[in-house]
């Protein structure tokens, strides 16, 4: 059996007391002690994650945008307008099913950068090198670089205030918008950070040598900053309405019927792969659900509406925010309950009550529904 990949973190994680997991081939932390207290501590104040097991690359050459503009569903064109903007899309095969979502940030018109899922690697990097064949660019991985995510309210003073980083790239960091990156140099590399995040909090995420990422997080260590691990990230990102892949995203669905119709750009000048796919009326749509029984919502539990089984759980957990169970659930697009109409779950041999609600379940630390 293969051992999982160690992070340039790994060890900061075993000197903190990390509970390390194998996630997708990658020895990650799920949790330092209490999960609870790291999620709070990322919607109150500021948490960092090693996120390191993330694919990075970067696509560059002259047929850089008409590349992407025939790869993903949502418009490249959208962000060309402001350096380092970044896109928020889904990569399709021609049946119109999500083979990943991601992340590019246009940093010109010749080079952009991805950030992909790690269980979607190979798959990932096998489509991108077969479609960009037609077109003049090279697609180069980047495994020597590292992710540190550092989320919450106060996550951008505090990397300003304690991060020993110089003036020039504390400015970058200053003016950095929503959704946006940039390149800053240490010790003579080119390293970049992006005012992105996977919680619903503000944040920024590095995206840095080994050597750098290891300065950061002991900085941020020594500054009080909560390290946080995998199990926190689920739940932020769950009350905060985020699709994970593999649960409320895969190749069998659509972006349409997973809750991410505004990801795709139809724009007549553009024929993206999987467009025609989409055309037709989609077979399901994704649902906010409010457990009311006691209990836990967790993927793939049956929903009802009455005796009607209309679908099923993608994503749950228990929300420490709400202190409620909370889900994503795919259901048969001609059903449409309205917000607070009561649905019920099987959870073994039972029939628990639920809600549907909106998602985000959670904006800005404070309850949605």
């Amino acid at each position: 059996m293969t051992e999982p990949q160690p992070t340039p973190l790994f060890s900061k994680h075993q000197a903190l007391g990390a509970k390390i997991v194998d996630f997708g081939g990658w020895a990650l932390p799920v949790n330092y002690g209490s999960q609870i207290e790291e999620h709070n501590a990322v919607r109150t104040a500021c948490g960092m994650f090693d996120v390191s097991h993330m694919t990075v690359s970067d696509v560059s050459g002259v047929q850089t945008l008409d590349f992407l503009r025939h790869l993903l569903a949502n418009d490249i064109d959208k962000v060309c307008d402001t350096p380092g903007k970044a896109l928020y899309s889904c990569m399709l095969n021609q049946q119109g099913g999500v083979i990943d979502d991601l992340i590019v940030y246009h940093l010109s018109d010749e080079y952009c950068r991805f950030v992909t899922n790690a269980g979607t690697r190979e798959p990932v990097m096998s489509w991108m090198l077969q479609q960009s064949q037609a077109f003049d660019v090279q697609i180069t991985e980047r495994p020597e670089l590292a992710l540190l995510a550092v989320q919450g309210p106060e996550a951008i003073s505090v990397c300003k205030d304690k991060l020993n980083l110089p003036q020039d790239t504390i400015s970058l960091i200053s003016a950095l918008q929503r959704f946006q990156g940039g390149f800053f140099e240490h010790s003579g590399q080119q390293e970049f950070v992006g005012r992105t995040g996977y919680t619903g909090e503000d944040g920024l995420e590095f995206i840095v040598g080994a050597e750098l990422v290891q300065e950061l997080w002991q900085c941020l260590v020594d500054a009080g900053v909560q390290p946080c691990g995998l199990g926190a990230r689920d739940t932020l990102r769950l009350e905060s309405g985020m699709a994970l892949y593999g649960n409320d995203l895969d190749t069998q669905h659509s972006p349409l019927e997973s809750g991410l119709g505004w990801t795709v750009s139809f724009s007549e000048k553009r024929d993206f792969i999987g467009k025609a796919a989409l055309q037709g009326e989609a077979r399901y749509r994704l649902i906010g659900l409010i457990l009311q029984d006691r209990g836990v919502l967790r993927s793939h539990q049956k929903v009802f509406l009455d005796d009607r089984e209309i679908g099923e759980v993608t994503s749950g957990t228990f929300s420490p925010t709400l202190q409620q169970s909370i889900a994503l659930a795919r259901i048969d697009s001609d059903v449409k309950p309205e917000i607070g109409e009561q649905l019920h779950i099987r959870v073994r041999d039972r029939q628990l009550a639920a809600v549907a609600a909106k998602y985000p379940f959670v904006r800005n630390g404070k309850a949605t529904n």
